[in-house]
This record gives structure tokens, sequence and C-alpha cells, in this order.
């Protein structure tokens, strides 16, 4: 690929680009969104309950290994092509990293401040929510923006099931190989995923400095 020639499709194409970058942008959104509330209130659920924090935590390790193009098929018959079989697929993927996070940052908060919490006359509700979680919220957020990078790589597969995203270019150029320009929309693709990951990672990380306690701040 010579960066000259590369700039210049790009510049051709940008508001075909932009429409894409805005659509795969949107569809993490969602599907991280969806997985965070989920994660977070079945992690919760599940912290102290043994036999239900192994059964779930192993079964979403399991949806991991499960090949994602296979994954995405699996959802047509059920919602067809386009969209929703890849974000159905792609909430399963993104639901391990916040769960795992939201039971590992919930243990990590020491018992001696909840019975601290406990002695000041709050409730179980109350200490989740003023204590707890607000000592977890980090390592929640941490698993955020993995699921986050994550679910931007993956998405730009999306297109194999009639999906939007980036993954246009990929494919187009892959179908093209060896024709005029079919190696900058390939790069075109890839380039453009990362740069949104990266985005995306710094806005979450953003988020995550100004929804996290002073007190906690690194």
């Amino acid at each position: 690929m010579e960066s000259a020639n590369w700039f210049t499709y790009v510049r051709d194409n940008w508001e075909f680009i932009f429409d894409e970058i805005l659509a795969h942008a949107r569809i993490v959104l969602i599907v991280v969104a969806l997985a965070t509330v989920t994660s977070v209130l079945l992690g919760v659920y599940i912290q102290r309950r043994p036999v239900a924090r192994a059964v779930v935590l192993a079964l979403s390790g399991v949806v991991l290994t499960i090949p994602s193009l296979a994954l995405f098929a699996l959802f047509i018959p059920l919602v067809g092509i386009g969209n929703p079989p890849a974000m159905l697929a792609l909430y399963l993927y993104a639901l391990m990293p916040i769960l795992r996070n939201t039971v590992t940052g919930l243990d990590s908060v020491s018992p001696a401040i909840v019975e601290s919490a406990k002695g000041m006359g709050m409730n179980t509700s109350q200490q989740l929510l003023k204590v707890r979680m607000p000592l977890a919220w980090p390592v929640i957020m941490a698993g955020v923006r993995i699921s986050s990078l994550m679910t931007v790589g993956i998405a730009a597969i999306a297109i194999l099931v009639g999906g939007d995203g980036l993954g246009t270019f990929i494919q187009g150029g892959l179908t093209r190989f060896g024709l005029p320009n079919s190696e900058n929309s390939v790069w075109t693709g890839v380039v453009f995923t990362v740069l949104l990951g990266l985005v995306l990672d710094i806005a979450f990380a953003t988020a995550q400095r100004f929804t996290t306690s002073r007190g906690l701040r690194v």
C-alpha cells in the first residue's frame, strides 16, 4: 500500500467511510451498554452465591470459545440477516469481561469496610450502592474497556451476515483483491477499526476517571 494512494482513496471516499464508522460505533456502543447493565446486575446477584457464580462464569467463558462467524450464523434463523444477529452474538461476547470484572471488583472490597458501613446503620442496598459499587467501579470499568475493544474488533465481520460497519471495506477489498484500490479498501477497514477502538477506549477511560470517587483515582 502506497500511503499517498491510500490517503487519496480515503479523501475520495470519506463520506462513505464516515457513515460506516458511525454505524460501527453505534453497534458497539449499543452492545456494550446492554452488556454492561446485564453484567453488573448479574455480577451483583451471583457474587455471594458460589454455585450460581461458578455456573454463570463458566457459561460466559464457553461463549468465547465459539467461533464468531458461527455464532453470528446461529442467530440468522431467529432474527434474519443484518445487524440483529451480529449484535446478539456481540452481546454474548461482551458479557464475559464485564461480568468477571464485576465479580472481581466486588470481591476486592474489604469486609472490614462493609462491616463499618453496616455499623453505621446502612442496609444491604445502601452498602451496595454507597460502598461496595463505588469501590468496585474502577475494576468494572476496566472490564467495560476490554469488552469495547473486543467488540470493535469482532464487529468488523458483521458484514458477513449482512451487517454494517467498517468490515464493509475489508470484505470489499478482499473480494476485489488484485483490482485497483482493493488493498486501499482493506487497509481502510483495518486502520479505522483500530482508530475507532482507540477512540472508544479513551472515551471510556475518561468516563471511568470522572465517575470514580476522587480518593480512588490513580
